[in-house]
């Protein structure tokens, strides 16, 4: 039996995170033990249609529950947890995280009806959890929500350290500078594999500290006393939210907080002690009317320009508490994250037209969350990995993760690039790729999860790009006769009024392809229904180089 264990290889693979931004999933798996260090979701891109959220595909995980012995949380953010809500509906391992985290997540399930009690255990950033061959230990980091931590695993054959998303902040408005003292001490031991996030590697230098964006905000707040201040931001910035609270008590202004997420992370966070907020300042958003408008602070979600969140409704009159006006300053005090970038510029258009007045990335108003690259260079410096898998990131982030890292001294042969499901198979002396697990996206559209796959959205794209075309018509089998119809019906396609001769051509020839398919003694529906659409198909194509999609309804009498 310890012969077999002594074989037996560390299994590391990534079902989300890699070649994409968010839904970051790691598996760890040795033997009859697995342990899964995040679980989040990634916002749908253009192409997908009507879908609300993007989450990893679990198949394996599901496949392998009798293994799987928990699910360690590196912090709050969405694309770390935010899948949870949908994957405990099939699996209920055992969750590990630290308070704010869990807390959040709380209010995340609070919505869902899932259907078991969810076991969760809060740590400690020093705290060590065992489970089955694994024993993982969190490590306090900064970054842009409390109580994020990176997680140093021991295995059987080494150890892995995966940092989740980090910075080295030196003055944290809230806690301590990272715990890079402890990451010493593991690299000093040993590490076998480091999982390094990549989000800011391409940018040099150093990450500025949170403390950076306060004298900002102490700066705008001095010199706009006369104005109402809305200040959108990201609802899981803990110490933003606290620094916006803090200077709107400075200069004597009430703070109004709106929009779903922003509610549900404040609560949170006031409750679990992450925030203090000052006696009498925080008002409920219905109130505003009753006290000035210079007299008021407004912190909302919205900083990405989305559709449903509350900066969105309010710049396009669509709140029903606040309008914005010309006596307002928005302040965005965020970046577009890749792809929002049309979304921020249409609402900061909309707040332009109205006369608001707006503050953006000019007025030093944001700071990331992630480590640059002379950071990421300290961490790997102290690390010493023995093997490198550079993760949280697209492609092109993760190869320059690669090439800093051999700027670094480090084996080329030794570092790994690797898409999702790709496997790793790791002892104590070697690392290689071993084939490939199932993984991938599966799509959330409002309740369905899932139920959208590629075939629905190639639908979608095409209603959307050329339009439909539903032609009706009764048959009588017996008699081999056409009773009623056909009928067209058009959307998307042309404006029927005024295509009436087209309209009229199509009808006819729906009714000749329908006519000749019965002469010729064919009364199998889908025959029927495929004559009409190829018929129908190449006489559209050829008079507007257009591919409405075409929907045969033949009904029997």
């Amino acid at each position: 039996m310890a012969k077999k264990a002594n074989n037996t290889k560390l299994r590391v693979m990534m079902l989300g995170g890699l070649n994409e931004i968010g839904k970051n999933l790691c598996v760890l798996e040795y033997g009859d033990d697995m342990i899964v260090v995040d679980c989040g979701l990634a916002f749908p891109d253009e192409e997908m249609l009507g879908v609300d959220l993007v989450i990893p595909d679990i198949s394996y995980l599901e496949k392998n529950v009798d293994k799987l012995r928990g699910i360690l949380l590196t912090h709050g953010h969405e694309d770390h947890i935010g899948a949870l809500p949908y994957v405990l509906r099939t699996i209920n391992p055992p969750i590990y995280g630290t308070r704010l985290t869990l807390g959040i997540l709380e209010n995340k399930l609070a919505e869902q009806r899932l259907p078991h009690k969810v076991k969760m255990t809060t740590v400690s950033a020093g705290d060590t959890v065992k489970l089955g061959a694994f024993s993982a230990e969190f490590i306090r980091v900064n970054h842009s929500i409390a109580d994020a931590c990176c997680i140093a695993i021991t295995t059987p054959v080494g150890v892995v350290l995966h940092t989740g998303d980090f910075k080295i902040d030196v003055s944290p408005i809230e806690g301590e500078m990272m715990d890079l003292t402890r990451i010493g001490e593991y690299g000093r031991r040993g590490v076998l594999l480091l999982m390094c996030e990549s989000t800011n590697v391409g940018r040099g230098g150093h990450t500025p500290s949170e403390r950076k964006v306060g004298a900002s905000l102490d700066s705008i707040f001095m010199n706009n006393v006369d104005k109402r201040i809305i200040v959108a931001t990201f609802s899981s910035n803990v110490h933003r939210v606290q620094q916006i609270i803090n200077y709107s008590a400075k200069y004597g202004r009430k703070v109004a907080i709106t929009g779903r997420s922003m509610l549900n992370v404040v609560g949170a966070a006031t409750r679990l002690g992450y925030m203090t907020v000052p006696d009498n300042c925080l008002i409920d958003i219905s109130e505003i009317g009753r006290y000035p408008a210079n007299k008021i602070t407004i912190v909302t979600t919205g900083s990405q320009g989305e559709p449903m969140s509350a900066l969105y409704r309010m710049a396009f009159s669509d709140h029903n508490q606040v309008e914005l006006t010309s006596g307002d300053l928005v302040v965005l005090s965020s970046h577009a994250i890749p792809g929002n970038e049309k979304l921020v510029g249409k609402i900061i258009n909309e707040m332009y037209r109205r006369g608001v007045n707006v503050y953006h990335e000019e007025a030093e108003v944001h700071v990331s969350g992630h480590a640059c690259a002379e950071e990421i260079k300290l961490l790997h410096a102290l690390v010493k990995p023995k093997y490198f898998m550079p993760i949280h990131g697209e492609y092109s982030h993760l190869m320059q993760h690669k090439e800093l890292a051999e700027y670094m001294g480090m084996n080329p042969n030794h570092i790994f690039v690797c898409d999702i499901g790709q496997v790793l198979e790791l002892d104590k002396n070697s690392c290689k790729r071993a084939g490939t697990v199932p993984a991938g996206r599966v799509l959330v559209d409002g309740y369905g999860v899932g139920d959208v796959g590629n075939i629905v959205l190639r639908d979608r794209r095409h209603l959307a790009q050329d339009g439909l075309i539903v032609v009706v018509a009764t048959v009588d089998a017996e008699t081999r006769t056409i009773m009623s119809g056909p009928d067209i019906i058009s959307r998307g396609f042309v404006y029927v009024r005024e295509a009436e001769d087209l309209m009229e051509q199509v009808r006819t020839i729906a009714r000749d392809s329908l006519t000749e398919t019965i002469d010729a003694g064919v009364i199998e529906w889908t025959q029927m229904k495929q004559n009409i659409k190829d018929d129908l198909s190449k006489y559209l194509y050829s008079k507007t180089k257009r591919k409405p999609m075409i929907l045969p309804v033949i009904m029997n009498v």
